[in-house]
């Protein structure tokens, strides 16, 4: 299994960070009354929406990561959770984005899923 590199920030920027819980019911309308509501699956996939300010080595070591060790997004990796410290398979949802903050540091945004 990947793994997070150890030679990269562990924590997240608060700012920013968004932990969506699994939406695992479906919704029906009916003619009158209540919405029916049931179960869809009992293992839903948790979101995440997270920031990292890193330095040109450290975006070029992520660059690495991402595009080699996780074959572009396709494999998943161990991360710890930002919240609870357990340890998750997560996978990458959308290609990340790079911002400079300034001649030396970037703002690297990821979304990713925690896997059941």
């Amino acid at each position: 299994m990947v793994t997070w590199p150890v030679t990269l920030p562990v924590s997240p920027l608060l700012d920013g960070f968004v932990e969506t819980v699994p939406e695992t019911v479906i919704r029906s309308q009916m003619d009158s009354g209540p919405d029916k509501v049931r179960n869809r699956t009992t293992a839903g996939v948790r979101l995440f929406s997270m920031s990292f300010i890193m330095s040109k080595t450290e975006t070029a070591l992520f660059d690495d990561f991402y595009l080699n060790d996780l074959n572009g997004g396709a494999v998943s990796f161990d991360f710890t959770h930002p919240r609870t410290g357990e340890t998750l398979s997560m996978r990458v949802v959308k290609p990340p984005a790079y911002t400079a903050q300034n001649s030396k540091y970037f703002r690297i945004k990821l979304e990713t899923e925690a896997l059941p």
